[in-house]
């Protein structure tokens, strides 16, 4: 049996429909085409057409999508009289046009408009495979293209389904232009501060990946969706090799860091909805507007319990620097990202650097401190011993130094804040890091936080390790934790440099000046916050109060003053004699 996975976007077949002579003839029963598993029509249909058995998500029309996306009697449908045009007389194409016309009962592969989802106002555009497998021509090109340019007008986001097997072949050159003619007016309404979320679906191939599927603020993908440029029968006959399984599918993106999330689709909508509103400013200080709930927003990790004795703070007296080190990188300490989770709410998790990859050992998303959206980006060591070994023991690769100004630079597109909570030891020192430009990553966080426009604040949570950590704490504020440290290099390794062994690193500890009251003595660090109960709702809710004290007279700066402001606090940093 030919397992359809291995099937190019163009032969992918649909649910097929069976009616047995031995069944009651209102029953349908449909063969799921992954699983080959028979299921009542009526079922899958309660089911959003995915399989119970296997969850393969099956294609939905555009008007199926839109029903159970937006909300009731929402949608106002714009340019439904737009149709395709043939303008090279190509053979057979007005013939295949009234084809697709009879079978989706459409004029053309996508349907446009205005909505409400989950309450929150935006444009819409659904494309529909049963057009022409959803090929891009001239009148698609053009929807889409209007749809934006309304949106813009309107100060609407635009939430975008895309399904497509590429270009529309039968219209030429003139198909291929649909890419640019898109794509500039994505530019354009992405100039006017506006959000665009796609959602890639299965399959979205070709032209349409290579423009406006991928130029989304925020991209989201259906599980085991196909999503390629090239298709897989393309790269199998071009390679002359047998792909492996799952190549190409969303989640092989998102673990090569150009997916955002995969959703299953019955929680689209709340993850629409609730991404519309951290984007919706009219809606941020209305204490009538409802915030969504959204799946997605919650961790899918329980959070680990701490040990008591480190819930507890250390005594003052005799507590070395060494002392704090070695209590930092105690494998029992809360991770960042267990912290975060109770210090903001709804913190939904943003992946990959749109470029190469997903490291774990940076997290980063979009929550609320105190009713306003702000951008959280987190170092996570791990929690189990084959989550740290995943994450490098926190140390970020640069990828994940590239999904942090990633982060960063659509913080200041959407005007939210910037809060980093770091616990790093450093850098990961590797040779592959090297190869993809670990130093550069770095350089490039430095200088992006030091010109955004937008207020950051960053707290050394545990360790930070030299580069690795002020990559994300040139900052309007860096403050620390009373039992973190902050040094230029690990006690260890300046003892090694400097001594030949690293048995004298307690002494380089002291001598080094890591702890809080030092820094902040010397004007690195802006203010120190209690760590006792680090890990616990109290200290969570003490971080989030003071993030917020930190954030009010920043948000209150224009972006020039910020920068200014900025600019001077490190330019004040150093002693010298003249």
């Amino acid at each position: 049996m030919t397992n359809p996975r291995e099937k190019s976007a163009n032969e992918l077949e649909g649910p097929v429909t069976e009616v047995p002579i031995d069944v009651p003839p209102r029953m349908v029963l449909v063969r799921c085409p992954h699983c080959r598993h028979v299921v009542e029509a009526e079922l899958l249909s309660q089911n959003l057409d995915v399989c119970p058995r296997c969850g393969h998500h099956m294609r939905l029309s555009a008007r199926q999508r839109i029903k159970i996306t937006v909300d009731d009697d929402s949608f106002v449908e714009w340019d439904a009289e737009l149709a395709p045009h043939d303008p090279l007389a190509f053979p057979g194409y007005r013939e295949k046009i009234d084809e697709a016309h009879a079978k989706s009962h459409e004029r053309e592969a996508v349907v446009c408009g205005e909505c409400a989802i989950g309450g929150e106002r935006c444009a819409i555009f659904v494309m529909d495979s049963g057009f022409m497998m959803g090929s891009m021509g001239s009148a698609v090109g053009e929807k889409i293209c209007r749809c934006f340019e309304r949106a813009a007008e309107r100060g609407l986001p635009v939430a975008g389904f895309t399904v497509s097997g590429g270009a529309r072949m039968q219209e030429g050159v003139t198909s291929l232009m649909q890419m640019a003619k898109i794509s500039a007016a994505v530019r354009r309404h992405g100039e006017r501060g506006l959000l665009y979320v796609a959602v890639l679906t299965d399959p979205t191939t070709g032209g349409v990946t290579a423009s406006f599927a991928m130029e989304a603020d925020i991209c989201l993908a259906e599980p085991d969706a196909l999503v390629a440029f090239a298709g897989p029968r393309v790269v199998e006959q071009t390679t002359h090799k047998r792909l492996p399984a799952g190549f190409q599918r969303a989640e092989f993106l998102l673990a090569h860091g150009f997916l955002d999330m995969v959703v299953e689709r019955k929680d689209v909508p709340s993850a629409l909805a609730y991404l519309l509103f951290l984007h919706n400013r009219d809606a941020w200080g209305d204490p009538s507007h409802e915030v969504p709930r959204c799946s997605a927003a919650f961790p899918e990790t329980p959070r680990w319990p701490v040990p008591k004795h480190l819930q507890k703070p250390l005594p003052q007296d005799g507590v070395t620097p060494y002392d704090l080190v070695r209590r930092v990188r105690d494998t029992n300490r809360a991770s960042v990202p267990a912290v975060a989770e109770q210090a903001f709410y709804g913190l939904v998790e943003l992946h990959g650097d749109h470029a190469f990859g997903d490291d774990p050992a940076i997290v980063g998303g979009i929550a609320l401190l105190g009713g306003r959206p702000v951008t959280v980006i987190c170092t996570d060591r791990g929690r189990t011993t084959k989550e740290r070994v995943a994450r490098n023991f926190g140390s970020p690769e640069p990828e994940g130094y590239r999904k942090a100004l990633r982060l960063m630079r659509q913080a200041e597109k959407f005007g939210r804040p910037v809060i980093c909570l770091v616990d790093t030891s450093g850098a990961f020192p590797g040779m592959e890091a090297e190869e993809r430009g670990q130093g550069a990553a770095i350089a490039d966080d430095i200088v992006a936080m030091s010109g955004l426009a937008v207020p950051e604040v960053s707290v050394i949570m545990g360790e930070g390790g030299s580069g690795g950590a002020i990559a994300l704490a040139t900052a309007d504020c860096v403050l620390m934790l009373s039992d973190a440290v902050y040094s230029v290099v690990s006690p260890e390794g300046c003892a090694t440099i400097l001594w030949k062994t690293a048995r004298r690193a307690p002494e380089a500890a002291e001598a080094l000046g890591i702890t809080a009251p030092t820094l902040e003595r010397l004007g690195i660090v802006d203010g120190s916050i209690d760590a006792q109960g680090l890990g616990t709702p109290e200290f969570a809710f003490r971080l989030a109060e003071r993030l917020q004290t930190e954030l009010e007279p920043l948000v209150q700066m224009d972006a020039k003053e910020l920068v200014e402001s900025r600019y001077e606090r490190f330019r004040r940093m150093g002693r010298f004699d003249a």
